[in-house]
């Protein structure tokens, strides 16, 4: 039984997304938030970019294919700079 939980377990923590809010402070107009969206999304591991230019913040849920570090690097292609608000795992 005790193997049959840690399995599951296992299985669950295989599909965990992790969802991080980023402030580009930079971002000024629509062209800003499209460039930074399409950078992060070509990465492995995205599952939803969302880009809110009012707030200037950017919210990405991924999973284990990527992690914080290559998306502020992503968005540093776009000659931004992106700095973590918030990061929580599901």
């Amino acid at each position: 039984m005790k193997i049959f939980i840690m399995f599951i377990l296992l299985i669950c923590s295989c599909f965990a997304s992790t969802i991080s809010v980023i402030k580009v402070e930079a971002m000024h107009c629509p062209l800003c938030t499209t460039a930074v969206k399409k950078a992060i999304k070509e990465l492995d591991g995205i599952e939803k970019v969302s880009v809110i230019l009012n707030t200037k913040e950017v919210t990405v849920t991924y999973n284990d294919k990527t992690n914080l570090k290559d998306i502020l690097t992503a968005i540093k292609t776009t000659s931004y700079e992106g700095v973590e608000i918030s990061t929580q795992r599901q």
